[in-house]
């Protein structure tokens, strides 16, 4: 039987190097697990995400850090949020990182602080979750859409500078990317714009913790921008909790007023805020996997280059952005560091695969099934399907593969195995 050894990552330039390496040292051991003989990969399941793989190595150091917290009695904010505030701010290279309760929060606070209330007109894309949307349309404000490139599914900025010049998106002021499955929309194209319109332009990076654009971090390219911890993203909590990022005092202290009620003193409101503010055992799960991000995400980029490998080796890939007989495969844009919350592939029998992969227990996911366009609680936006084909023609072919820092490169082998047998019919 054979092991799998992996690979001993630590963190540069920290002071408790020592005790880093015995806790890697710790998750070597647990992911040394037993792999398959090569009889019985093909047929073996493998799950979309499995987070008891990565709880097991660390369950002491949480546990510990969630025992303190009780000790302590510091339900709400508190010391271990703000310590885990104060290292999400050094290392994503911000001035202020704000914790609050959920991704969405983290969205409508950061479309609140910047002024994007009632009256502000935000452009954003089709093909994101709903938050995206929602989140405008809780803060006050119009959403306008614009189309998406087909070669990242991020929001196109060629396909917003029409939209601006058009009667919906005239007085907007505000541009929403979103850094859609771990790699950052292309922001030199969006500054530009930014300069030349006069925008703001705000980041919603909830899915792209890590990731960077020509050197600068997510969460620190925009005036503001918003993170969530949901627990399958690579920067994960034990619930739903988020992050509002900004170089601005000025908006860094609407943040803080706005996730409490409008408060700056205790019981005096300035605005109508909300109760967005992260709890405390959240604050103490995040502090621990701060210690552990960097290595998750260095291991995710390890995935997709063998994913690249094995549909290269398997003669699957095509060339893009549309796919004919094969697969398209996801790929990492000059200038951008892809963290790859997800590894998304495009094929024409999207969901004849899906069923097939199925059958065979091997998890996937769609990113999402129906724009936002088309979605029944969002008529009220005035789009119609064919308004954004861009978006309608991804949300019919993409799908999410099994990408997790745990993930073995058996199991690999068997999802591209059982794709390649699928395309052979």
């Amino acid at each position: 039987m054979l092991l799998r050894q992996t690979k001993l990552h630590t963190l540069p330039g920290d002071p408790a190097g020592d005790s880093r390496i015995l806790a890697a040292a710790k998750i070597m051991c647990v992911q040394q697990e037993a792999i398959p003989s090569k009889s019985s990969v093909k047929n073996q399941p493998v799950p979309m995400l499995d987070l008891k793989r990565q709880y097991l190595p660390l369950e002491g150091e949480l546990l510990e850090a969630l025992g303190h917290v009780l000790q302590t009695q510091q339900f709400i904010l508190g010391e271990q949020v703000a310590r885990f505030e104060k290292s999400a701010a050094g290392h994503l290279g911000v001035t202020h990182a704000l914790g609050c309760s959920s991704g969405t929060d983290a969205l409508w606070l950061a479309l609140a602080a910047a002024g994007g209330g009632k009256g502000m007109t935000v452009v954003t894309t089709p093909f994101s979750f709903f938050a995206s949307v929602s989140s405008i349309l809780r803060a006050g404000g119009t959403a306008v859409l614009a189309d998406i490139d087909p070669a990242t599914f991020n929001l196109s900025a060629k396909a917003v500078e029409p939209v601006l010049d058009g009667p919906q998106g005239k007085d907007a002021r505000i541009v929403l990317p979103v850094h859609l499955y771990g790699q950052c929309a292309d922001w030199t194209a969006f500054a530009r714009l930014s300069r030349e319109r006069g925008l703001k332009l705000i980041e919603d990076a909830a899915q792209a913790w890590g990731a960077e654009w020509e050197g600068v971090k997510a969460g620190g390219l925009g005036e503001i921008a918003a993170f969530s911890f949901y627990p399958t993203k690579n920067m994960s909590a034990a619930g739903d909790a988020g992050m509002v990022t900004t170089n601005s005092d000025e908006l860094a202290e609407r943040v803080r007023m706005l996730r409490q009620h409008g408060m700056r003193r205790r019981y005096f409101h300035d605005e109508i805020g909300w109760n967005t503010r992260m709890d405390g055992f959240q604050g103490a799960v995040l502090e621990v996997k701060m210690r552990y991000i960097d290595g998750w995400n260095h291991s995710r980029r390890t995935l997709a280059r063998r994913y690249h490998a094995l549909f290269r080796a398997a003669g699957l890939a095509e060339a893009g952005p549309y796919p004919s007989h094969g697969v398209v495969l996801p790929h990492e844009v000059a200038g951008s560091r892809h963290v790859w919350h997800q590894y998304v592939i495009r094929t024409r029998r999207r969901d004849a695969l899906r069923d097939f992969l199925s059958m065979r227990q091997i998890g996937s996911e769609i990113y999402y099934p129906l724009p936002l366009h088309m979605q029944d609680a969002l008529k009220c936006l005035g789009y119609k399907e064919g308004d954004f084909p861009e978006a309608e023609r991804a949300a019919r072919e993409v799908l999410a593969l099994p990408i997790f820092p745990e993930l073995r490169e058996d199991e690999q082998q068997t999802v591209v195995s059982a794709i390649a047998e699928f395309l052979s019919k």
